[in-house]
């Protein structure tokens, strides 16, 4: 297994899935985590990613992505399949291949898109929700996202049950569900930063060393 080094202590390899609320900052915690722990962050690589391996505009791949949602009447109407369907299939599977990749070659962060689920067989994986309460999520989106408190009311609802649905659709399971969640932390309880250090000082405490550099 692959293993950091420096000053002869030594770091296990480890993944690190993050689920999150819209507003909560799940995003910009998993990149402070991703910049003091030396690892790579994925987030919106992946899609990119998956646009580029399927010659599809980004636009084009974002809109099946986000549209991934279970309805029921639609499926009723279309019980063997649309093409859309088919093609938010397609896409799931060409990202959960680069996920997969991704896991196998180094230690790295990886934000939504089932990542949990599709690692979920996967050695030293830790699954962490991020979560805060509402009034708290739509101080985030005005204040450090710098939206109208109407777009963030919308945002926050609409891409909330996005996300559930997707996690729905090809997890099984809702985001956040303890049965499959290592950790569920309420990131106004310390505030981004403190919430990022307290859950990079974990990290480090559970796979190895203060000190990591790739050997």
């Amino acid at each position: 297994a692959a293993s950091y080094r420096k000053g002869g202590s030594t770091m296990e390899k480890f993944i690190i899935t993050i689920n999150r609320q819209f507003g909560s900052m799940g995003r910009p915690i998993a990149k402070e985590m991703a910049e003091a722990l030396n690892v790579e962050f994925y987030d919106r690589d992946l899609i990119e990613a998956a646009a580029k391996k399927m010659n599809m505009s980004l636009s084009i791949a974002s809109d099946l992505e986000e549209s991934a949602r279970p309805n029921r009447f639609w499926r009723m109407c279309f019980p063997l399949g649309h093409d859309e369907s088919r093609k938010q299939d397609e896409l799931f599977q060409v990202e959960k291949k680069i996920i997969l990749d991704l896991a196998d070659a180094k230690s790295c962060i990886i934000v939504g898109r089932c990542s949990d689920s599709i690692l979920k067989c996967s050695k030293h994986l830790l699954r962490i929700f991020i979560y805060a309460p509402y009034k708290e999520r739509l101080k985030n989106c005005v204040e450090r996202l710098k939206m109208d408190e109407r777009t963030a009311k919308e945002m926050i609802r609409n891409v909330d049950r996005a996300r559930d649905a997707y996690q729905v659709r090809y997890a099984g399971y809702l985001p956040g569900d303890f049965h499959h969640t290592d950790l569920l932390i309420n990131s106004s309880f310390l505030g981004v930063e403190a919430t990022a250090q307290y859950l990079t000082e974990l990290v480090l405490k559970k796979y190895g060393s203060h000190h990591i550099e790739e050997v």
